[in-house]
């Protein structure tokens, strides 16, 4: 019999997606694939530090054998509980600094705790019930979650001992993930790492790509080619001309500035959650590590220059632009019209692209090889297995990126053109019936309050990433209300009685954290081997 196996992967580009790429793929397929990476010599990187998901480890590192000390200390990995939004819905008052640190009553958190259940019903909405009659006036997050006082606080969300007692993501260098997946996929799994620039590629008469070649006269051959490039998407724009679908109609960013701050932790402790501060063109990102900070304004160059964002963006943490290194960015927004065509599949930021405010860019690359090692094609490449495997990547993008365009079209805030225009923006059909279902007091996709459902199948979760609790999070922080209860809370008080003793429960499970849990800069410390 013929053998139609695959035997020889290309990865083109290095970076994180190139390397989550080579090392994921080098675990999935087995030693009888060989995995060549080509990377174009590095350039000089500004580290500005990376956000995720709370199901990185499970579907990822442990995927590939890493305890979760093990790689977050050599990552400068630290912890993510949500994000919390600050001055989305007024322009904020007091200081500059002030307004960067979320000081001040316009905020909220999107929490990744899992919420509570009464009488089978989501503790979210016997909240609603409470708010829309009139029985409290406690935001969202702080009724029907336990984190939102202990993350005030800077506490963490494990023990001294490593317990943890809630779900979370991480902050991390980017830079550094890369370089440890090297190693990991060059010296234990045997990848083959070239140096070198990527001048052309040739293609047979079917369309299919038969060999990459380098500036130093290299020609790599290949059966699959994984195309990690970048905004540049050399292989899949380039040689394969798919088109890239432009969504810049939905959302107005695409640009950013950004930089790494030094911060003293022991004075000031380290957040465990991303900052996602407004502005008057966007908004910026804080992602705290040991020892820094990891910050950047994305902003829409149709309503604020690039010097005008930076001067803003400096002048709120009190750089000065002159000096301080920044990193310019501009991105596109969008995603290839399919990610798989012939016999390459593009990853990461060749494969589609959103604004990082739900830090989605590292789980869409994991989430791709996920798939595609799910769909893995032979020699003879089925299209029935690039059909599905671009109808997830389909689903997945256009889910997360309705979900984003709510923060931006349902935040209250109108005090610039940008904000205003956010609000004129259309609206996805998916998005606009979930907002229908939200205003009815209906659940918005299935409440997931199970932990093993939830980061223990990933095709589950990847079909129901943006889950119920997501939607209330953000609708109910940015002050969008459901229009009534459910009815059956009006018909069944007793249920609602019975609720109480949840929402006394959660407020009891508060006071102990903050009693007993170690700050996030302790635990970091051990966590980190930094002792004295």
């Amino acid at each position: 019999m013929e053998d139609h196996r695959i035997k020889r992967v290309v990865v083109l580009g290095g970076g994180t997606a190139g390397w989550m790429s080579a090392s994921y793929l080098g675990k999935a397929l087995g030693p009888d694939v060989s995995i060549t990476v080509i990377e174009a010599p590095q350039v000089g990187r500004i580290g500005v530090g990376e956000a995720t998901v709370p199901n990185l480890h499970k579907t990822f590192f442990d995927y590939l054998g890493f305890t979760e000390e093990e790689w977050m200390r050599e990552c400068n990995a630290s912890f993510k509980m949500g994000i919390k939004f600050t001055n989305w819905r007024t322009p904020g008052t007091g200081e500059a600094t002030a307004r960067a640190l979320g000081q001040g009553e316009d905020s909220f958190y999107h929490l990744f705790g899992l919420l509570a259940n009464s009488d089978n019903l989501p503790i979210s909405h016997h909240w609603t019930h409470q708010k829309l009659t009139g029985q409290t006036d406690e935001p969202f997050d702080y009724a029907c979650y336990r984190e939102p006082p202990v993350m005030d606080l800077n506490l963490s969300p494990r023990y001294m001992d490593g317990t943890k007692w809630t779900n979370y993501a991480w902050h991390f260098d980017a830079n550094k993930v890369a370089d440890f997946l090297c190693r990991f996929a060059v010296e234990k799994q045997g990848a083959i790492h070239i140096q070198d620039k990527m001048t052309g590629a040739e293609v047979d008469e079917r369309g299919f790509i038969t060999c990459v070649k380098t500036e130093t006269g290299r020609v790599i051959e290949g059966d699959l080619f994984i195309d990690c490039s970048g905004f540049r998407a050399l292989l899949i724009n380039g040689v394969m001309r798919e088109p890239f679908l432009d969504m810049s109609d939905h959302l107005l960013n695409d640009s950013a500035v950004a930089t790494a701050v030094q911060h003293d932790d022991e004075a000031e402790g380290v957040e465990p959650y991303t900052g996602a501060i407004a502005m008057s063109s966007g908004w910026t990102w804080k992602i705290p590590m040991l020892g820094r900070f990891g910050t950047g304004y994305v902003f829409s160059s149709r309503f604020q220059s690039r010097d005008d964002a930076t001067l803003e963006f400096c002048k709120m943490w009190g750089l000065d632009p002159e000096t301080q290194p920044l990193n310019q960015i501009k991105f596109r927004v969008g995603r290839n019209r399919r990610a798989w065509v012939r016999n390459c599949v593009s990853i990461g930021l060749a494969s589609c692209f959103l604004e990082p405010l739900e830090s989605t860019g590292i789980y869409f690359t994991y989430a791709a090889l996920y798939q595609l090692a799910k769909h893995f094609p032979d020699k003879r490449f089925d299209p029935i297995l690039q059909s599905r495997f671009n109808a997830e990547i389909e689903t997945m993008f256009d889910d997360t990126r309705d979900f984003l365009q709510a923060h931006f079209s349902f935040a209250p805030r109108n005090d610039t053109a940008f904000w205003r225009a956010c609000k004129d923006l259309e609206l996805a059909d998916d998005i606009k019936e979930k907002m229908a279902m939200y205003r009815a007091g209906l659940p918005v996709n299935m409440p997931i309050t199970d932990e093993t459902t939830y980061y223990g199948n990933f095709d589950a979760e990847f079909r129901n990433f943006w889950n119920n609790s997501n939607y209330y999070c953000i609708f109910a922080g940015l002050d969008h209300m459901p229009e009534h209860t459910l009815p059956i809370l009006a018909a069944r008080p007793d249920m609602v009685d019975r609720s109480q003793a949840v929402f006394e429960g959660i407020k009891a499970k508060q006071k102990e954290l903050i009693a007993t849990l170690p700050s996030t800069y302790e635990y970091l410390r051990k966590l980190h081997g930094k002792t004295g």
